[in-house]
């Protein structure tokens, strides 16, 4: 599971600024950046000034070995692509991203189309939901355009918010995810498709403030936070079980998770405006907990790729959101030694044990002879393993190696001139599954 960031603070026209915000991103041990582009009527490919900006931050993902996800989405409910020609124009914009940017593999379409800020009309005349339908149609659209430019690009739909109204006429034409899903699977079982929308599906699980925690659950209500994994999972079954498109097994990333916190004193004359009272922030420590936990939930959740905070750094406006482990001025967070704990946590297969997961570690294996008697391996298990060093099925080492770590182990064995086979095996510390194994042959000279 991957661990990362929605955060566009790096699109900047300055490479070096960008490349800077990347390297605080992986000092907080994330691994992903999700950046946005926004597209409005008639454009057909990203503008010049958008271009350098998008190639910056890809650039400077690229040498930072960061994963760029790029969501592609209207500017806003007034430029709805809701025509044919509207919605040929979006997909060829988002052709053109992918030609630009082609170390970019994952492209979300849309953002929160369940939410009038993004998408209206949301009810037809009757009260009918128009804007499910509406969105299914572009989301084909696009990801016909994206897989005929890039078949072996993953697409995203959905990007939805976790909670909506679902009754029009109340000045806040929304719905709420447990209703516009199974809507979404009604009009791709109209229209008749036989392949697939999408390969995966974004969600944002955010709590009701910054006070809620992961944890809390919504059984009776229609809001989907990140308790209600099986109530998600359900929800896309039924919408898509039994035709060309996956539901109950489609992946899952939450593409956008914040947590705001409180002000320091001495930070509080950075920002600017006023902290809307339904925000409710949190302190440093509370949200680092928070992005903890939501992380270990995420990770024992079978069909989820990734979590991803909203932010890394925070926003200028109180109006927005101050959820980064850095603050503005670009100093961490109290939270930032945590949440990079957290991440590598699930980097190296140990942030929970959970029910059902069983791991098997890929095992990396090199040998280097040595001057002399003996022989140095260097070995790198995928996730914290213990691990088992036979040479020629007769002799031994047992030990133990942390995920992603290579170890180096010198053995020190006389060994007979002519070929020894050797063999690393390694089960997981947490969470084990069947053994990985790595085998080489040794040629004693």
């Amino acid at each position: 599971m991957s661990v990362g960031a929605a955060e566009d603070v790096a699109k900047q026209q300055d490479y070096d600024y960008a490349k800077a915000q990347m390297d605080k991103a992986k000092l907080a041990g994330l691994d992903t950046i999700r950046v946005t582009q926004t597209w409005t009527r008639n454009q057909k490919a990203v503008g010049p000034m958008d271009t350098i900006m998008l190639g910056n931050v890809v650039n400077a993902a690229q040498f930072t070995g960061v994963r760029v996800i790029l969501s592609l989405f209207p500017f806003g409910s007034s430029v709805t692509p809701l025509t044919d020609e509207d919605r040929a124009n979006f997909a060829e914009f988002c052709v053109d991203a992918a030609k630009k940017f082609p170390y970019v593999k994952d492209f979300i379409v849309g953002n929160e189309p369940n939410l009038n800020r993004f998408w209206m009309p949301q009810f037809g005349p009757t009260g009918e939901d128009v804007a499910a339908p509406a969105y299914v149609s572009l989301l084909a659209t696009a990801y016909d355009a994206l897989k005929a430019e890039r078949p072996r690009s993953t697409i995203y739909g959905g990007g939805l918010a976790p909670r909506g109204v679902d009754r029009p006429g109340t000045g806040r034409d929304t719905h709420s995810p447990s209703t516009f899903i199974p809507d979404m699977g009604s009009a791709y079982r109209a229209s008749g498709r036989q392949i697939p929308i999408m390969d995966a599906f974004a969600f944002h699980p955010y709590g009701e403030n910054s006070t809620t925690p992961p944890d809390f659950a919504h059984p009776l209500g229609s809001s989907i936070g990140l308790a209600d994994y099986a109530k998600l999972v359900a929800l896309l079954g039924q919408a898509f079980d039994g035709t060309a498109q996956r539901g109950s097994t489609l992946p899952i990333v939450y593409d956008e998770y914040g947590v705001e916190t409180t002000l320091a004193r001495t930070k509080a004359p950075l920002y600017v405006g006023t902290e809307p009272s339904t925000t409710k922030p949190v302190d440093e420590a509370t949200q680092a907990r928070f992005y903890a936990q939501a992380m270990a939930m995420a990770f024992c959740q079978p069909n989820v790729l990734g979590l991803l905070l909203f932010h890394v750094q925070d926003e200028p406006a109180l109006a927005a959101w101050q959820s980064g482990v850095y603050h503005l001025d670009g100093t961490p967070k109290s939270s930032l030694t945590r949440v990079r704990a957290a991440a590598a946590g699930v980097h190296r297969g140990i942030a929970a044990r959970c029910d059902g997961m069983r791991l098997t570690p890929k095992i990396a294996l090199q040998i280097t002879p040595r001057i002399g008697p003996g022989v140095k391996l260097t070995l790198t298990c995928s996730v914290d393993c213990t691990y088992r060093i036979a040479v020629a099925g007769r002799r031994s080492l047992r030990g133990t190696a942390v995920g992603g770590v290579r170890k180096t182990v010198a053995l020190r064995w006389v060994l007979s001139p002519g070929p020894h086979p050797v063999k690393v095996t390694g089960v997981a510390t947490v969470n084990p599954g069947p053994p990985g194994s790595a085998s080489r042959t040794l040629q004693v000279p």
